[in-house]
């Protein structure tokens, strides 16, 4: 019996030897947490629906695998958020509905802004295009919605939601966040304070998978110009849009109706 035990505890040895220090690293959360890990703030929402598997890894790294979902918002960034280069690389698929995005929030006023880099079989938001901006080599529609008495980081409330929807789809590439900044302040688009900002994969009755690293360069500016970009205003959309839709999704748009 001895003997036995000894060899029990060599193999479990030996199998923690062979291990990588990435794989020892990682670690999953339960859905509605917020937190930091690898000198990142995470933060996880989950509608409570469908199949979820997620991993925070070293550094700026995640992971989530998702079947049959619901509404999720999972991965990695700031706290607080605001003029950055972001720097992300990795892997993104979905059968569905899904974002790869550059996801944050603002107070005073509310905002809830997306910077999406790929999507899936739904282009958001759904409402008429204010314009574009020309950024890190690539053309991005500009959005504005409108969010009435849904969820938000300060409860239920009614807020406007910012988009940057990027034409070309990518996995990986750098976002001057005040690129897109500048250019929704130009459309009469203010942000206020800023909250969290993580670079989020966000499913919505879809199944998919990511694999995502996030690293931040140097600081992209402040409020004010800043090179690199150009931004067109569509004359024929020089107000508001209208609701981006009805669904009800905490801490995010929650996709196409």
């Amino acid at each position: 019996m001895r003997t036995f035990t000894t060899l029990i505890l060599l193999a479990i040895i030996f199998v923690s030897v062979l291990a990588s220090p990435a794989e020892l690293s990682r670690k999953s959360v339960p859905p509605n947490q917020t937190g930091t890990n690898g000198g990142f703030y995470y933060s996880f929402w989950s509608d409570g629906s469908g199949s979820i598997t997620d991993s925070l890894g070293s550094g700026g790294s995640y992971s989530v695998k998702w079947t049959n979902s619901g509404n999720f918002v999972f991965g990695k960034g700031w706290n607080p958020g605001g003029p950055k280069s972001i720097s992300y690389s990795g892997s993104w698929s979905t059968s569905g509905n899904s974002y790869l995005s550059i996801y944050g929030w603002t107070t005073s006023p509310l905002v809830e802004y997306y910077i999406v880099e790929s999507y899936g079989s739904y282009k958001p938001p759904g409402t008429a295009s204010k314009g574009t901006v020309t950024t890190d080599g690539g053309v991005y529609d500009i959005y504005q919605s409108t969010r009435t008495n849904q969820p938000s980081i300060q409860g239920t409330a009614t807020f406007q939601q910012y988009w940057s929807v990027r034409r070309s789809s990518r996995t990986s590439g750098t976002v001057t966040t005040s690129n897109h900044f500048n250019a929704w302040a130009a459309l009469g688009m203010k942000l206020g304070s800023y909250n969290y900002m993580i670079v989020a994969t966000e499913g919505y009755q879809s199944s998919g998978s990511a694999s995502i690293t996030v690293s931040e360069g140097s600081s992209s500016g402040g409020s004010g110009g800043s090179s690199g970009s150009k931004t067109t205003t569509d004359a024929k959309t020089t107000t508001a849009a209208g609701s981006g839709g009805n669904c009800a999704a905490k801490y995010a748009q929650c996709g196409g109706q």
